[in-house]
């Protein structure tokens, strides 16, 4: 069980310079690509493995606050193609979030297929692979659909693995677990790519604000 403090409505000083308190997220700030994905999804005469290509953004936020809990973290989109075609295969958008005090981490994610999920883990701010994970009915971590999704391919458990290299780039791994009718076992929908660096982020607002304060008062 969680240790919450009793006064839950003071609220921390954060630090302006979110890059600089990403803990286990940091060095994933940034403008990414990665060229070798591969999906594995369920059709109704077996599963398909797709190769894909992938664009990720992840800049940095201002530290967010609920009371005394502080958070640093990233907004990130990422829209994926098949090789060769324009059109939008997967598309995604959400956070990453630390929080330094607890070495909780959450990943939340939004896709426009009429889907939603909050995945948590926890961690050290020096790791270089953590797991976070959402169940469905979780009011914590859970995952949410529409109801043709929740009906035709129900997801019941999403897990995903980052792993940072020392080269700079970093990969996930990402498995989620669907019920489908008709099936007598669940469904293994899997993901994984390795991510290059192709553009540095943009500091987060009040960092952008303290530079431009410091350079005005040289």
């Amino acid at each position: 069980m969680e240790n919450f403090p009793q006064d839950i409505y003071t609220e921390p000083t954060p630090d302006a310079d979110t890059l600089a308190n990403l803990g286990p997220f940091t060095g994933m700030a940034g403008i990414w690509t990665g060229k070798r994905g591969l999906d594995i999804n369920p059709k109704a005469d077996g599963p398909e493995k797709q190769a894909f290509i992938e664009h990720m953004e992840l800049q940095p936020i201002d530290a967010q606050t609920n009371g005394p809990q502080l958070f640093y973290g990233l907004r990130y989109h990422t829209r994926i193609v098949k090789p060769d075609d324009v059109e939008t295969f997967h598309d995604q958008v959400g956070y990453w979030l630390w929080e330094p005090a607890t070495g909780n981490i959450i990943q939340t994610l939004t896709i426009p297929r009429g889907q939603t999920a909050m995945a948590t883990g926890k961690t050290t701010a020096d790791a270089t692979s953590f797991t976070l994970s959402a169940v469905r009915g979780s009011t914590v971590n859970g995952i949410s659909s529409n109801p043709f999704l929740e009906h035709a391919f129900r997801t019941d458990a999403y897990t995903i693995t980052v792993t940072k290299h020392p080269d700079g780039t970093w990969s996930y791994e990402q498995e989620t677990t669907l019920t489908i009718p008709g099936k007598n076992r669940p469904f293994a929908h899997t993901d994984r790519n390795t991510l290059h660096k192709i553009g540095e982020p943009t500091p987060n607002p009040t960092a952008l604000a303290a530079l431009k304060e410091q350079q005005t008062s040289v």
